[in-house]
């Protein structure tokens, strides 16, 4: 099994997207605290994953329309999770914290304290 690991991260091919992470963070966001009764999407995108959700306010989408929530993409060099946030002012992604494990990074958007992912 571990040869079989190592032979994939020296093989050149990026760890992620894939399937299982994809699907970590899908059942990571059943346990977020906000917009509860919404159907967030996770999307692979090169590099990571892209969390879509319908509008919960009007502050982003008066129609409710699905809008950006998170992006969290994996530093291959550094082995870590970058979670960005949405601007949705400016239409800009923005940084907003490196962690270690996926499962830190989906703590944090779930938690979501300052209301900076899901407005």
């Amino acid at each position: 099994m571990n040869a079989a690991i190592i032979r994939r991260h020296h093989s050149g091919l990026p760890a992620h997207p894939n399937e299982l992470d994809r699907w970590r963070i899908v059942r990571a966001l059943t346990r977020r605290e906000r917009y509860r009764y919404v159907s967030p999407k996770v999307t692979a995108v090169a590099g990571g994953y892209l969390v879509e959700s319908p509008c919960c306010s009007s502050n982003i989408d008066a129609e409710g329309g699905i809008v950006d929530v998170a992006l969290l993409h994996h530093d291959r060099t550094g082995a870590a999770w970058q979670l960005f946030r949405k601007d949705h002012g400016k239409g800009v992604w923005e940084w907003h914290s490196t962690h270690q494990r996926l499962g830190l990074a989906t703590a944090v958007l779930n938690a979501d304290p300052e209301r900076l992912f899901w407005q």
